[in-house]
């Protein structure tokens, strides 16, 4: 009765008595009120921003990224308005959705649009230097920030999980997840002292919105992508968008594309459908050790409603007991765990190289019972596998890059293009800059991600591009950026923003800051300051989230949007907020230790006025060990 009384709050008081049964019904077939009747009756796309035509440009802007958020190319379930990650909302409803665009369509730029958790407050007075709207989702009283309440809560239309960019409207698509899967295996093989991934085998799972980059990172990292994925729909989709180069059911067939394309040295992506649990045993099974690689992208923030099938069941079976029997069906997802972590035990015994992809794969395997704990363990984070921050991602955020991206707002090709070659140019001068060689490493891999985008054919929905960049890099670009709007080499402003998954804009310990060993890694000082920060030094919009990547109730997040529209302004807007949003990270991993951050941020306090950073002091370790507690 609470949850339908809040949904008719929309509603005017004469249109009760049919809303209210179609609301209780929505309630009882889904478990939410997603308001279907107001749903838009076409496919929802961005178009050029000039057609948009709010009073307010910035505005504007924001219903472009609004719009291609919800684009079935982009979106997963655009109809519950879920963008990516299962449950990744951008609106709670339907009727939210249409009051936002009402709202960003009829305000100035003396208004702010406040939202909490998809629900828009409203237009409250403000200043031109203020953000044009800010979005929270999933902020929750801290013991009330449980997976076991959110069903409650999201039910009663009360709170939302945002993921990272789908609650504040910056997720471009799979390319980001394209990018950042190709720098981590990447890296992932330099580890292993590999400087080509030529033959090399690299197995995961899943081929969803987010984890259907994989096969695509993996022919441009230049290994043999194995990827596992129940769903036959999401399978299907990624080979016939050419990501997915061949597949099977049969797994006597996966081992020998596995062992052909070793000996041609050959990269390929090759899906399995059928259930990683299998795919890992039959690969146990092999006296040699045929993977290199390994890791995993099942959705396990949400490993029983939808996010990880259990081994001996059918996709369709598993749909139908997770919420007909979901007590039976929790066991056995824990049973499939137990398996799937025993398999890769065997092959990592044999020289494979696993991580945890920051989805909570060794979490939920540790909470199925599975002995994961290194022996030395000081928390309950410290497995005997890393997660790809603590071994490959975290000394690149320590550095200080991350992925930032870009919007042309113009929907034009030829403006992202230009964009690609003023990317490609600053690349070049700051590769020739005084840094470490490690830095440059980063510089040439990024360079070579951009000169292959374009043909890549990475573009989904709007004009975008990403980019894993540094502070010095991200303020070049927005200044370059800026003033190809300004002399009107690209037609139409350009949006900045970056991933939540970034140097400063995510507490979360068991993956971005999973590397930080002073016991701050379950604090997010960093992530809620970063938003506070962001808001009064220039972003156009900002948000904080509580869940994305590995769960609600286990990270706070946040994001912005910044429009550049070629104006004085948007360049000092730029250059301050970006001289915050990376440095604020990179700071705290110095504070905390990481060698690389200190070498980063004492660059940048030469580099930027007004910039005094505390820095730590080693401990002396033999005087430590002298104490006695």
């Amino acid at each position: 009765m609470l949850a339908v009384r809040n949904a008719l709050r929309y509603i005017p008081k004469e249109h009760h008595a049919l809303l209210s049964q179609e609301f209780a019904e929505e309630l009882s077939t889904f478990g939410h009120i997603y308001a279907f009747r107001f749903m838009p009756n076409f496919d929802l796309f961005a178009p050029p921003v000039s057609e948009i035509g709010a009073k307010c440009e910035k505005a504007s802007a924001i219903i472009l990224m609004i719009l291609n958020n919800l684009d079935k190319r982009v979106a997963q379930f655009p109809q519950e308005l879920v963008t990516y990650g299962g449950n990744g909302q951008v609106f709670s409803n339907w009727i939210q959705f249409r009051l936002v665009l009402r709202y960003l369509y009829s305000m100035t730029d003396h208004q702010t649009l406040v939202l909490y958790s998809g629900h828009p407050l409203g237009l409250f007075p403000s200043t031109p230097d203020s953000p044009r709207m800010t979005v929270t989702n999933g902020m929750m009283i801290p013991s009330y920030s449980t997976k076991e309440l959110y069903d409650k809560y999201f039910a009663l239309g009360v709170t939302q999980y945002g993921q990272m960019t789908a609650g504040s409207f910056c997720y471009i698509g799979p390319q980001g997840i394209v990018h950042g899967t190709t720098i981590t295996v990447l890296n992932a093989g330099r580890r292993m002292g590999l400087d080509s991934l030529a033959g090399k085998v690299f197995v995961t799972a899943g081929l969803g919105g987010m984890s259907g980059a994989q096969p695509k990172a993996a022919k441009i990292a230049g290994c043999i992508g194995v990827i596992a994925e129940i769903s036959e729909t999401a399978l299907l989709k990624r080979h016939q968008q050419g990501w997915l180069d061949v597949y099977s059911r049969d797994l006597e067939e996966i081992v020998r594309w596995i062992k052909e394309y070793r000996e041609k040295k050959e990269a390929i992506s090759i899906g399995y459908l059928g259930n990683v649990v299998d795919l890992w045993e039959r690969l146990a099974e092999e006296p040699e050790c045929l993977v290199e690689l390994g890791s995993d992208q099942t959705s396990l923030h949400n490993p029983f409603l939808g996010g990880f099938y259990p081994a001996g069941l059918t996709f369709d079976e598993s749909n139908e007991m997770m919420t007909s029997d979901p007590a039976k069906f929790k066991i056995l997802v824990q049973k499939s765990l137990i398996r799937q972590i025993n398999a890769i035990d065997k092959i990592a015994a044999k020289g494979m190289y696993f991580w945890d992809y920051g989805n909570a794969f060794l979490l939920e395997c540790h909470r199925a019972g599975a002995n994961l704990l290194r022996e030395d363990a000081q928390d309950d984070k410290s497995f005997r596998y890393p997660s790809y921050m603590q071994d490959i991602m975290g000394d690149i955020f320590s550095m200080g890059f991350g992925p930032f991206r870009w919007v042309c707002t113009s929907g034009k090709a030829d403006d992202l293009r230009l964009t690609d070659q003023t990317a490609c140019r600053i690349i070049d001068e700051l590769k020739e800059s005084n840094v470490p060689d490690y830095v440059k490493q980063q510089y040439l891999d990024n360079k070579k991600w951009i000169e292959e985008a374009e043909k890549n054919e990475l573009v989904v929905g709007s004009q975008a591009r990403i980019l894993y960049s540094d502070r010095a890099g991200r303020v070049a670009l927005a200044a370059a950026f800026n003033d190809l709007v300004k002399t009107g080499r690209v037609s139409a402003p350009i949006v900045i923003s970056r991933d939540h998954h970034d140097v400063s804009g995510t507490d979360s310990p068991f993956r971005e800051t999973s590397n930080v060993y002073d016991g701050s890694a379950f604090t997010a000082d960093m992530a809620v300051q970063n938003c506070i920060g962001d808001s009064f030094r220039g972003a156009t919009w900002v948000a904080l989230h509580n869940g994305g990547g590995v769960g609600w109730g286990d990270v706070i997040n946040g994001g912005f949007g910044l429009v550049l529209d070629g104006s004085l302004d948007a360049a000092r807007r730029a250059e301050g907020m970006l001289n915050w949003d990376v440095p604020n990270g990179v700071a705290r991993r110095s504070w905390s230790g990481n060698s690389k951050a200190q070498e980063a941020i004492r660059r940048a306090q030469q580099q930027v006025d007004g910039m005094t950073v505390t820095l730590p002091v080693e401990a002396d370790e033999e005087i430590l060990r002298t104490l006695k507690f």
